[in-house]
């Protein structure tokens, strides 16, 4: 398949937004700057950037508590985000939702989801809003591989598919929930194996390698909007920290394993493919990268200047019996 230059550069400068926004969390996490946990999605760029770039502007995305990749893919404004981890009234949710729970319907983002597994209905649902209305939209479902477990993930899975609704399930497998090995929960190698079982299709593929996320999730897309139903796709990927950034991976996870993925780093991978296949040459990519350090440097300090909520709003906009 031939890209041109702009949709390549698009693509990479995503990845490194993703990556150069978690690095800045993880700083703030690390100075005490930002209530509650900090689960990145530094090593998984290429999922969610592949995957997002093959939706309309009023296509659907629904995410996890490893969020902030799904969101910035889909178009989520870096300041606005950076102000909610930091709990500022700037922030999406005027810094009441914090990391997992940021929203922007604009973008068709149904949100962050702090619950394992819960996101998988949601989305399901906006599936089927899409269906019964005859919008042309599709959606686009985040989940883990843990939340492939999940009551929510097999039921959602049946409706879908007894109604051809027009969703993809993405599978981000990066080998671990929370401290378990998948492949010790589950007796399967590959978990799109389970689209047997609701008579649809599903794929594995390597889920560093943007361009295979991009195509094999457009297929996907494409024959959802036509009325073809759902797909499941496993991304196999990894995260390069714990399942949160306090979180010590190497109690469950070797040394060993973590260079061997960090060696596959999908950014530090597609850069030399578009380099060493005269795609962008050094320019192009050195002219991005300073780009979106700024952005990120920029979106950092919007964030620190920003007000925090003032007391008398505690419950405003709460929802809760």
């Amino acid at each position: 398949m031939a890209y041109d230059k702009k949709f390549l550069g698009n693509l990479y400068s995503t990845m490194l937004r993703i990556r150069e926004f978690e690095d800045q969390v993880l700083e703030f996490y690390k100075y005490g700057k930002m209530p509650g946990l900090a689960h990145l999605y530094i090593g998984e760029e290429a999922v969610a950037t592949g995957a997002c770039a093959t939706l309309k502007k009023n296509d659907f995305a629904g995410s996890t508590h490893r969020g902030h990749g799904h969101l910035i893919a889909q178009g989520a404004d870096t300041n606005r985000m950076m102000a909610e981890i930091l709990g500022k009234k700037d922030g999406y949710c005027k810094g009441k939702g914090g990391s997992m729970h940021i929203v922007d319907m604009s973008k068709g983002i149904l949100g962050a989801n702090g619950i394992v597994g819960a996101g998988i209905p949601i989305a399901t649902g906006a599936a089927y809003m899409s269906k019964i209305k005859n919008t042309g939209q599709v959606t686009l479902s985040f989940f883990g591989d843990s939340a492939s477990n999940q009551g929510t993930f097999h039921e959602s899975l049946n409706m879908a598919s007894a109604w051809k609704l027009p969703i993809v399930y993405i599978i981000e497998n990066n080998l671990y929930g929370i401290s378990v090995g998948i492949d010790r929960v589950t007796n399967v190698k590959d978990l799109s194996v389970r689209a047997v079982a609701y008579g649809i299709d599903g794929f594995t593929i390597d889920g560093n390698d943007v361009l295979q996320v991009y195509e094999t999730v457009k297929k996907a897309v494409d024959k959802a909007r036509e009325g073809g139903g759902p797909t499941i796709i496993e991304c196999k990927t990894y995260r390069w920290k714990g399942h949160h950034a306090g979180d010590p991976a190497t109690q469950y996870r070797t040394r060993e394993e973590e260079a061997i993925w960090k060696d596959r780093c999908p950014i530090d991978c597609f850069r030399s493919y578009l380099v060493d296949n005269s795609l962008l040459t050094e320019k192009d990519v050195t002219k991005i990268e300073a780009a979106v350090k700024q952005e990120i440097k920029e979106a950092a300090e919007f964030a620190q200047n920003s007000p925090y909520p003032d007391a008398a709003e505690a419950f405003t906009d709460i929802f809760a019996n």
